[in-house]
């Protein structure tokens, strides 16, 4: 098994979609190790309506849609993290982090404790709006700090290449292209936006290199 990892620098910003088309791409297994949210369509059931693609349960299926350690705690349970060791599946695992990498699971680890713990290389996902290079920096430099290979950063939303540029420049990142927002949110639509804008090449690669090591 090879397992890729993604993040973001925040919530809210498309990372479940670009899971989908990666998944789907590669034609990968879909895991989440925590939803914190019930009401709406979970991320898992996204991924697998737009992707076709194997869909494992959930580490934790979490009713309040909060940060991890509080929609555990309303419900009176802890999530420990040593429960939560990446799945072994037949091919590519790709495996989504909720909100951003300092988002707390409990009172004393992070989603980015995780990650470090998997040592799988790390997809950053970044949207292209005001306040976004602040943030992905700052996510890049927590990935490294950490020990996390990371593959490179993915951008969502309308271009803006200068911006785009800049971070990767100063976050020595490789620029895995940019999903732009989908008027038609269809399995077709997001396989023909994932080939014409997302260097999967790239990703394949880092996988590779990861079996090797």
């Amino acid at each position: 098994m090879s397992a890729l990892i993604v993040t973001g620098t925040d919530t809210g910003i498309g990372k479940t979609i670009f899971s989908a088309g990666l998944v789907q791409a590669l034609a990968a297994t879909y895991w989440k190790p925590v939803q914190s949210g019930l009401e709406e369509e979970t991320d898992s059931q996204i991924v697998a309506r737009l992707s076709g693609r194997p869909v494992l349960p959930e580490g934790y299926l979490l009713q309040l849609p909060a940060s991890p350690h509080l929609s555990a705690e309303s419900e009176g349970v802890e999530i420990d993290p040593d429960t939560l060791d990446l799945p072994d599946v037949d091919g590519v695992l790709v495996a989504e982090g909720a909100g951003g990498l300092m988002v707390p699971l409990n009172r004393k680890a992070l989603y980015l404790d995780l990650f470090a713990r998997w040592g799988a290389p790390v997809i950053l996902c970044a949207r292209t709006q005001l306040g976004t290079i602040n943030h992905t920096l700052l996510s890049l430099k927590a990935l490294r700090g950490a020990g996390c290979p990371v593959v490179g950063v993915v951008f969502i939303g309308d271009p803006e290449p200068a911006v785009e540029e800049t971070i990767c420049q100063f976050g020595k990142a490789a620029h895995l292209g940019r999903l732009p927002v989908l008027g038609e949110l269809t399995s077709d639509a997001l396989a023909v936006a994932f080939q014409a804008s997302i260097q999967v090449d790239l990703i394949k690669a880092a996988l590779a290199q990861g079996e090797m090591a």
